[in-house]
């Protein structure tokens, strides 16, 4: 199920590299704006937000094996029938909706969901082997799709992304399963009796479910999912770490995912090594990331998000005068360093989703993400604008870098909270450390 499940997301993860590697030929052939394309992907990253906190809900309802199928052909179709647009909407529709929609339905829900019902044990471990499943993605395809599309032009790259995606579905539909007891077994890890009992008390938990009047269970996981923004929104650290997972979007996805390669191009430097540098940020990012997790057992999530943004808006800020026509040194520290960041607050920010809002950590979480899908929308439509008005993307990096420093400040601020709750007062979080939601609530999320 696991290497079913992690094929399945580097299939998906195909689209990821492909904007920033098309980007260049569609404007050249179609003489679109950079920021007509760049919107495209904008639509995409906020429907890939979205998308990823209601998807639980649909694989409760459709069941994993259905929804992952349907998110597959939803990202071969998007990126096969590019080949045929001639309009920027089509582009839109495209991009936008279509891959847009699949790759959210197979977001961090999906990750969840399968750890969740097939692992008891090594549930971390297995958590955070799917995740990289989207960083070895990028690895595998960005040079792969660079090198089509400098020899067979940007048609034979979207075609291969389409590809990818569909080899995938006769594996999905022969192997993969929605809970352990469809094949007898039960999760690794887990007593005979330990799917049963999880699933009764999930069902019991569910806001609107069977237990409570026989509803419909993905309506019950959709009322769960608004009913935890409600409550979440009417706090402080949510804003403040919804805020700075913005602005995390905004500064990776958004900016260096989107426009990193174009921008390299900008300075002469061919596309090809422009794609492999952009592909080795996958590779450390998965050595970041494991490091970030070691890190976040042991040294207080705030003050490592504080540095982590206050270290990324820092190389942001130099990066203007790394361009060159070739990767010398100091780029490559700065792609090493940056990959090593690039996702390096996600541990982090899932303990302080945790500890402030308790069982309803991990749906808060879904929002928190939603929000850095905005920002990079954001992001990726202001830096294709910014080179269409000023002939250079320097002031989007500038600006980057001066909002990673700003989301510094703003992890910095959830230890004022910490402070009053230590000496057991009422602070910005609430009633207490870990208590952002009322005591009475905690545990289950108003529908």
């Amino acid at each position: 199920m696991a290497a079913v499940a992690f094929v399945a997301l580097v299939g998906a993860a195909g689209f990821r590299a492909t904007p920033s590697v098309l980007l260049r030929p569609l404007h050249e052939e179609f003489g679109w704006s950079l920021g007509t394309i760049s919107a495209a992907v904008s639509v995409n990253l906020l429907l890939y937000g979205l998308t990823a906190p209601f998807a639980a809900a649909l694989m409760e309802k459709f069941g994993i094996r259905r929804v992952v199928m349907g998110a597959l052909l939803l990202v071969a179709a998007g990126s096969g029938l590019t080949v045929l647009m001639s309009a920027s909407w089509q582009l839109v529709l495209c991009w936008g909706v279509l891959v847009g929609l699949g790759t959210g339905s197979m977001a961090l829900a999906f990750v969840a969901t399968v750890t969740n019902r097939w692992f008891v044990r090594r549930r971390g471990l297995v958590t955070g082997v799917l995740t990289a499943g989207g960083a070895a993605g990028q690895l595998i395809f960005l040079p792969i799709l660079a090198r089509l599309t400098g020899d067979h032009g940007w048609r034979a790259a979207a075609l291969t992304v389409a590809g990818a995606a569909l080899l995938v579905v006769p594996l999905v539909w022969w192997r993969l399963r929605d809970r352990p007891a469809d094949l007898g077994v039960t999760a690794y890890g887990a007593g005979p009796d330990t799917a049963a009992t999880e699933d009764a008390a999930l069902t019991a938990a569910a806001p609107g479910s069977a237990a409570r009047g026989g509803v419909d269970p993905a309506g019950g996981a959709a009322r769960a999912a608004l009913g935890a923004l409600r409550q979440a929104a009417g706090t402080r650290p949510f804003w403040l770490l919804a805020g700075g997972f913005a602005i995390c979007g905004a500064t990776t996805n958004g900016l260096i995912g989107t426009h990193f390669i174009p921008a390299a191009h900008d300075h002469g430097m061919p596309e090809t090594t422009a794609a492999g540098l952009l592909a080795l940020v996958g590779l450390f990012d998965i050595a970041g990331t494991i490091a970030s997790g070691w890190l976040t057992d042991r040294v207080d999530s705030r003050l490592l998000l504080g540095a982590y943004y206050a270290l990324r808006g820092l190389s942001l800020l130099v990066l203007p005068a790394l361009f060159a026509a070739t990767a010398h040194p100091s780029m490559v520290v700065f792609i090493l360093f940056y990959g090593l960041d690039w996702v390096a607050t996600v541990p982090p920010t899932v303990a302080l989703c945790r500890e402030y809002f308790g069982a309803a950590g991990a749906i808060v979480f879904g929002w928190v993400f939603a929000a850095h899908q905005v920002g990079a929308a954001v992001a990726a439509t202001a830096a294709g604008l910014v080179r269409d008005r000023l002939g250079a993307y320097d002031a989007a990096w500038y600006s980057a870098g001066a909002l990673a420093l700003a989301a510094s400040v703003l992890s910095l601020m959830l230890l004022a909270g910490r402070r009053t709750a230590d000496r057991g007062g009422v602070g910005p979080a609430g009633a207490g450390l870990g208590l952002a939601y009322p005591a009475a609530s905690a545990s289950a999320p108003a529908p």
